[in-house]
């Protein structure tokens, strides 16, 4: 039997040890800190000014000196936060597939993958801001190296789209079909872009994904 002493100094240590793991633990999970919320908000600002560049000057003449300064960062610290003036482009569709992957795994268990990818689209496209969404789809219209990074974007969507529907069935038995959906659904948002971007942007988003999709399920089978 172990003296009182030594108990009560293994309990202390022991809830100190504890203590502190979920001190280290709540500080991990807690809200990101001074410096992160800074680096966010300087590569917002980066993306701001460079997008507002581009769609003055065009974005072959607006140089990487042009975004650092208007940013009033230098052109060194530039690179801290994108490798390339096409990464300022496409930072805004990193936050649009993040917006629906989360709208994807809030769909309710019950509905198909088509549904549940549908319902998605039409809630993640509500959050776009329609003037800012028709500029860059010009904006890459007007040039052949931002296509390009256009189609790898896609690809990468459609991956994304895909693990989330099969996390979501979660069985591995109806990986094909989540691909496949995915598919579907990626080249709904592509045909959807394109169509919206040559009509003027007349329609609201949410109003397109829905004929789309309507015209999906109505292909003969």
């Amino acid at each position: 039997m172990q003296p009182a002493g030594i108990a009560r100094k293994r309990a202390k240590s022991k809830s100190s040890k504890t203590k502190s793991e979920k001190t280290k633990s709540e500080a991990t999970a807690g809200p990101p800190g001074l410096r992160e919320r800074k680096r966010q908000q300087t590569r917002e600002r980066l993306t701001r000014v460079a997008m507002a560049l581009f769609l003055d000057r065009g974005f072959e003449a607006t140089t990487l000196d042009d975004i650092a300064a208007a940013a009033d960062i230098s052109r060194r610290s530039f690179f801290h936060y994108f490798e390339s003036k096409e990464d300022v482009v496409f930072a805004w569709h990193e936050e649009t597939t993040a917006a629906l992957i989360a709208a994807v795994a809030a769909q309710p268990a019950g509905e198909s993958m088509l549904t549940a990818a549908e319902n998605a689209i039409s809630a993640m496209v509500r959050q776009i801001e329609p003037g800012e969404a028709i500029a860059i789809a010009r904006l890459k219209r007007d040039n052949p190296a931002l296509q390009a990074r256009d189609q790898v974007k896609y690809e990468k969507l459609e991956r994304a789209l895909a693990e989330a529907l099969s996390k979501r069935a979660g069985h591995k038995s109806e990986r094909l079909q989540a691909r496949l959906v995915a598919m579907i659904a990626t080249g709904a948002m592509r045909i959807g872009g394109e169509l919206w971007a040559a009509e003027g942007a007349r329609e609201k988003p949410e109003a397109l994904a829905k004929r789309i999709f309507a015209a999906i399920r109505a292909i003969p089978r």
